[in-house]
């Protein structure tokens, strides 16, 4: 017998809630800059409160982006880290593995990332560890992201 569906989970609601409050907060700030340089503080203080182990991923994933593509717009995304292109559009972010009770943080790419290679690619990362050959990778993957 199938299962009833109950709607959607408590994290799931949690995410939708940021995701409202972000919106929210957007739109009250007044000039580009101040929206840029508040939108990184905001996506810092998520990271701030992120676990160690997703905080330190978490922290290299957000210095790889800033260093290999200052294009994008740091800002948060359903309360995670997120880059947005010069279109306002999400192009990578990160999840947090304790956010979402996971064994592993996430990174992805949406589909305003440039990584399409024939019919089927992949475009989230589970990720253990940021080592120097993963960094690498991340960078090569966010420098094609943005094209």
């Amino acid at each position: 017998m199938a299962e009833k569906h109950e709607g959607f989970t408590a994290d799931e609601r949690a995410a939708m809630k940021e995701r409202a409050k972000e919106l929210k907060a957007e739109s009250k700030r007044a000039s580009s800059a101040a929206k840029a340089a508040e939108a990184e503080r905001d996506l810092l203080e998520k990271i701030a409160e992120m676990p160690a182990e997703d905080r330190v991923l978490a922290e290299r994933f957000h210095a790889i982006v800033t260093e290999v593509a200052p294009e994008l717009a740091p800002k948060t995304w359903y309360g995670m880290p997120a880059y947005n292109n010069k279109d306002g559009k999400p192009v990578c972010f990160f999840q947090s593995a304790a956010k979402f009770k996971s064994r592993y943080a996430t990174i992805g790419f949406s589909d305003h990332a440039r990584l399409d290679d024939g019919d089927l690619w992949p475009v989230y990362y589970a990720v253990a560890d940021l080592g120097e050959a993963e960094a690498a990778r991340i960078a090569e993957l966010v420098k094609r992201a943005v094209g």
